[in-house]
Formats: C-alpha cells, sequence, structure tokens
C-alpha cells in the first residue's frame, strides 16, 4: 500500500505564479504517493502553499490556517512564509517545508498525519524545470484552461531593501535551458496554447548559469519548438531588459511570443529607488518601454509595471514623480502596492509612515492607472485581431490577442483551445470585447 492511500489532500496556493507552478509539482508528488486531492471540505489535511511578500498576505495565510486548526483539519505550510517567518509558522502548522524542500511534501504530510511534526527549510539547488508537474485543466470558477506555467529560474541578483521574498527564494539559480525547453515541449504536446515563463526575474536568466544574459537565446529556442502556443515572459528587472534589450526586442519579433513586458519600476523618483536598493534608474525603465512600444505598438503591446507607494523617504516631491512616469509611460496594468514593513529588511531601520498618507498615494496611482488602461484599450474599438482562446465553459470564453491584452470573445461556444480572427466591439478598464469573424486562423 503506498504512504497516501485513502488519504484526502487539499491545496491552496497564494501568492506568485512561481507559486503556481510550485504547486504543480506539489500536486504531482502527493498524487504519485497515493494522496486523493479534494476540497478542503473533505481534505484530511491542507497544505497551503503560502506567500509572506507583505505583512497583509502573511497575517491572512496565518489567519486561514488557524482557521483550519479549528475545525479539526491537519495543516502543512510549504512555500515562502516558512522561511520567512519561521517562528509563527511552527506555533501554527503541522508541518512545513520551503520552497527547495517540494519533493517533501508527502513526508510533510505523513507527518502531520501521525501528529510527528516535519521542519525543511533547508536550502538546496532544485531544478524545477526537470520536475513532473501535474498542471489543472479548470480553474477555481470551472473554466478549461489552457495555461501552464513553466519556472526558468529561482531567486534573484537584487538586494532591494523591502523584500521578504529573497530570504525565502534566495539568491538566482538559473534552470537548465535544455529542462526548459522540455519542460516546453511536454505542456505544448498535451495541448496547453499559453506557456508562462516564471521566475523572480526572468531578465536574470543564465548570468549564473551561463556568464551572460541567456533569455533571448531561450525564447529563440521555444519559438522554434512545433505546435500552436504562445510564451508570456515573466518579470524582469528593468536593467536587465535595459542591457539585454536589442537582443530581447529581436526575440520578441517572433509571433509565438506575446508583446507583453512587466519591468517594475517602483518609483519615479531616483532618490527614492537607491534607498529601495533597486539597481536601476528611471532612465532605464522609460527606455525600455519606449523602444518596446516603438517597435511593436502598431500592432498593439502592453506594458506592466508595479510602484510601492509610502516607502519610507517618499516626499510629496517624489511622489509626484512617480504619477508624472505613469504619465509618460503610460503602462496598461499597473500593480500597486502600500509599503510594508518587513522584519529583518534593511528598509525595516527606515521606519515607517502613516497608512492615510500611503492609501492616498495608492488610490491616486490607481485613479490614473484606470484612465490610462481605459484610453489604451478604448483605442482599439473598430480594429480586428489575432486571438488566442486560453480559458473557457459554456458561458464565457477568454482569449489573449498577441499584446496578451484579455478579450472576452461574444457568442462563441468552442470545443477546444484555438486561434481566431476578432473584431473588437467595445472596451472596459479591464478588458476588450470582440466578435469572431473567423474560426480558422493559423496560429
Amino acid at each position: 500500500m503506498r504512504k497516501g492511500e485513502g488519504v484526502k489532500v487539499a491545496l491552496e496556493t497564494y501568492g506568485c505564479t512561481m507559486n503556481r507552478s510550485d504547486s504543480d509539482i506539489i500536486r504531482c508528488i502527493l498524487l504519485r504517493a497515493g494522496y486523493r486531492l479534494t476540497s478542503d471540505g473533505e481534505a484530511d489535511v491542507i497544505v497551503i502553499n503560502s506567500c509572506g511578500v507583505i505583512a497583509y498576505t502573511e497575517r491572512k495565510i496565518l489567519k486561514r490556517a488557524k482557521e483550519l486548526k479549528n475545525r479539526g483539519k491537519k495543516v502543512v505550510i510549504a512555500g515562502c512564509l516558512p522561511r520567512i517567518s519561521g517562528r509563527k509558522v511552527r506555533e501554527i502548522a503541522d508541518s512545513a517545508i520551503g520552497p527547495d524542500s517540494l519533493t517533501e511534501i508527502d513526508v510533510a504530510v505523513k507527518s502531520a498525519l501521525e501528529g510527528s511534526k516535519f521542519f525543511d527549510i533547508s536550502k538546496k539547488s532544485v531544478d524545477k524545470a526537470s520536475m513532473e508537474k501535474c498542471r489543472l485543466r479548470k480553474d477555481e470558477l470551472g473554466m478549461n484552461v489552457g495555461i501552464a506555467v513553466v519556472p526558468v529560474a529561482e531567486g534573484c541578483t537584487g538586494r532591494c531593501t523591502f523584500c521578504a521574498t529573497r530570504f525565502a527564494r534566495g539568491r538566482l539559480r538559473s534552470f537548465s535551458m535544455e529542462s526548459i525547453i522540455e519542460d516546453v515541449r511536454r505542456a505544448v504536446e498535451n495541448g496547453f496554447v499559453e506557456i508562462q515563463l516564471t521566475s523572480q526575474d526572468t531578465g536574470a536568466y543564465g548570468i549564473d548559469r551561463y556568464g551572460y544574459y541567456a533569455l533571448p537565446e531561450l525564447l529563440d529556442r521555444i519559438s522554434s519548438i512545433p505546435g500552436k502556443f504562445r510564451v508570456r515572459v515573466g518579470m524582469m528587472n528593468p536593467r536587465h531588459a535595459y542591457e539585454m534589450l536589442d537582443d530581447l526586442i529581436n526575440a520578441f519579433s517572433s509571433e509565438k511570443i506575446y508583446r507583453f513586458i512587466h519591468v517594475p519600476v517602483q518609483s519615479g523618483d531616483d532618490e527614492i529607488l537607491k534607498r529601495m536598493g533597486r539597481d536601476h534608474g528611471v532612465e532605464e525603465y522609460m527606455e525600455v518601454v519606449s523602444r518596446f512600444r516603438k517597435e511593436f505598438d502598431e500592432g498593439d503591446t502592453v506594458v506592466s509595471t508595479d510602484i510601492i507607494t509610502g516607502f519610507p523617504g517618499e516626499s510629496e516631491e517624489a511622489f509626484h514623480r512617480s504619477l508624472d512616469v505613469i504619465r509618460e509611460s503610460k503602462p496598461d496594468l499597473v500593480n500597486v502596492t502600500r509599503y510594508s514593513p518587513r522584519r529583518g529588511t534593511p528598509a525595516y531601520r527606515l521606519g515607517d509612515m502613516p497608512d492615510w498618507i500611503k492609501k492616498d498615494r495608492s488610490r491616486a496611482v490607481t485613479r490614473l492607472a484606470e484612465r490610462i488602461k481605459e484610453k489604451r484599450n478604448a483605442r482599439l474599438v473598430g480594429r480586428s485581431f489575432k486571438a488566442l482562446i486560453t480559458k473557457f465553459s459554456a458561458r464565457k470564453v477568454l482569449a489573449r490577442l498577441g499584446s496578451y491584452r484579455p478579450v472576452v470573445l461574444e457568442g462563441v461556444e468552442p470545443a477546444s483551445f484555438k486561434e481566431v480572427e476578432v473584431r473588437i466591439t467595445s472596451s472596459a478598464p479591464t478588458h476588450v470585447s470582440g466578435l469572431v469573424v473567423d474560426y480558422e486562423v493559423k496560429l
């Protein structure tokens, strides 16, 4: 009998795309060990794949763990939180593992059931691209999903003073290019049409392993894989994107690569960026966005960025420089985060500012970003584009333009994931809507 025979386990995932990939690996290990995956209501054990990026997320996850414990459930906490807040996790969880110990998840579950705590947050060098993944075919809303997350590296080269994630993920460890390509190939052969490349900083890929920026080469090799699919490239530090910009743009010229970049500027003030420990300035961010738009915006592009409001020392003038950068660069997506002090980080010693200031500034950025998104989407109405269907149900069909811009398709009931030609009929701040005019488009 396998160790998990008959035991029911639920898996909850919080946080970034990398965590979703880790959950794909966890899911496989549990299934191979004989555990049955089910809902939290039926489960004997709940595995929480956690995130600890900000204090609010940590409190939310620990509160959830306590609620499950009060319902008589055994709780295993995986992911970043066991390394970021190990003491709190030990107090609540029945077992816990860090991001490098995914292969121990079956041991952690078994120990939790037996009442003997298992706690492994040791650092190991693991090539997650080579690990087996059991990817979901349906999302939490019951929609069919054609999206596969493929990890390319773990950790980063940065020393951001506000970041607690680096305590959990460590320094950059790029995975083998051959393993990544094989992972993508398997996903495509299994019917996935969107490949999401992920790491803490995809722009740094290869620096440690190959001694150069290897992302453009990786994208070129992935583009040569046969099949109908598109690739979304994950977050890139603006400096890394800037330093390989020509090669990056050449790689993005492939029809198989979404014209989408996520380059977090974090602040529009160079002095605040220095205090944040960022290794780029505003100028590098603006150049990357400008070149990317110049090359591809005739057919549409999507630029995503991040802003932190209320970082220690951020004056009104510094904050308004952030607004100016948003106005000038016109990103399609802005992820706004109110500064959250994380114990143990260098920025923690810099103090904090009143929450109401952070909230006001966050709202101002959000309002500006919404206006920009609305205009960027509205300009597409009346135009026709190719769109790749990546999610669908009986009632709703979601697709992505070549820029990764989301489009809700009207009056379509597809039997499979495919590329169609659509005419954009309306827009909203979050997406555009379109009518299919051709069902037989070759990718």
